[in-house]
């Protein structure tokens, strides 16, 4: 047989007290209700004994509030989105919310589902990693008043918070360093995207470059192209066509790709080429050679989107924030990108 679940009501009838009183006790409001230890006592005893659980449902009908903050990144297992994950999950638990991941894959409909999904189930807010299709989902959420805090990218026509980091500086810094150790045909391994971080990525390569007198090689790959045997054929086609002596990738995927690429294809480049990667991992520092890469501050970033989130949740009903964060990245440089 099915354990009975008990409500407050069930134990308020069985110790003889209010229902108001049985709720001010378990939602530890009992000295600022001036109800007695005794009584307070005696209803959490009674509560442990039946083993209650809080029907978190309706008390989110009854407060308004689900204690649940909604993190939507790109994809759970890459090492960026993971780290940031788990530092917003550390100060969400300090804070008494629980947070559910999930992954879009930085597919429309997908976080249109998502967003959908959420939204019936009333979760506090959203920290998301935007799709390019989604803006005006977005925007729904932010003229209904539901606290949301975008990160790692954002839409520039809409008025929204976001937490991002100075894509195109961190580029054109990471290229003119690889300029200055006397690398002069500098490829630039992207995705073919109109999304704000990747844009600002190729155009810091490409200010870098104009700024140098330099010539430009460009790869994109194709923006929804997952298949990894495709990806890798289009590196070593460009390889095997350009002439280049370094390259930069925009993404720290497709550098993990391309230098599979180099290893199994070009292995005589691997201390020869000069290479740079956009987001820094450990495996980066322990490869031979280690690799040069621009480091997010993944836990400024955790920190910053908390805080915004946290001050929405703290007053929804006041003024809108607006706050909208661009922070400075750190370049590790490694052999990699040395004159060799």
């Amino acid at each position: 047989m099915k354990n009975k679940r008990y409500s407050i009501k069930d134990i308020a009838a069985a110790l003889n007290v209010s229902v108001t009183t049985v709720s001010f006790v378990l939602n530890g409001k009992a000295k600022e209700k001036r109800i007695s230890d005794q009584v307070a006592k005696k209803i959490i005893e009674y509560a442990k004994s039946i083993n209650y659980k809080p029907n978190l449902l309706a008390q989110s009908l009854r407060t308004g509030r689900s204690k649940i903050i909604v993190v939507m990144v790109e994809d759970i297992s890459n090492y960026f989105f993971s780290k940031v994950a788990r530092i917003i999950e550390d100060i969400a638990y300090e804070k008494g919310y629980k947070v559910l991941f999930c992954s879009s894959e930085n597919d429309d409909e997908r976080s249109k589902e998502l967003i959908n999904l959420f939204r019936e189930r009333q979760v506090d807010g959203y920290i998301i990693v935007p799709s390019p299709g989604i803006e005006s989902e977005i925007q729904d959420l932010v003229e209904d008043d539901i606290p949301v805090v975008l990160f790692d990218r954002y839409f520039p026509d809409l008025e929204t918070n976001y937490v991002i980091v100075n894509n195109a500086e961190a580029v054109q810094h990471a290229t003119n360093r690889l300029i200055e150790n006397s690398f002069k045909k500098i490829a630039f391994v992207t995705i073919a995207s109109e999304q704000t971080q990747m844009q600002d990525r190729k155009n810091g390569y490409k200010i870098a470059l104009e700024d140098n007198n330099l010539k430009e090689f460009i790869l994109e790959v194709p923006f929804y192209e997952n298949n990894k045997s495709k990806i890798k054929a289009l590196i070593q086609n460009f390889l095997n066509k350009e002439d280049v002596d370094a390259l930069f990738f925009a993404t720290n995927y497709l550098t993990q790709i391309g230098l599979e690429v180099i290893t199994e294809s070009f292995p005589d480049l691997m201390n020869k080429i000069g290479i740079s990667t956009f987001d820094d991992n450990d495996f980066f520092e322990i490869y031979s050679p280690s690799i040069t890469a621009v480091s997010q501050p993944m836990e400024k970033i955790g920190q910053e989107v908390m805080n915004i989130m946290l001050k929405m949740l703290k007053d929804p009903s006041g003024k809108p924030i607006t706050s909208q964060k661009v922070l400075s990245t750190t370049l590790n440089e490694r052999d990699s990108s040395t004159g060799r």
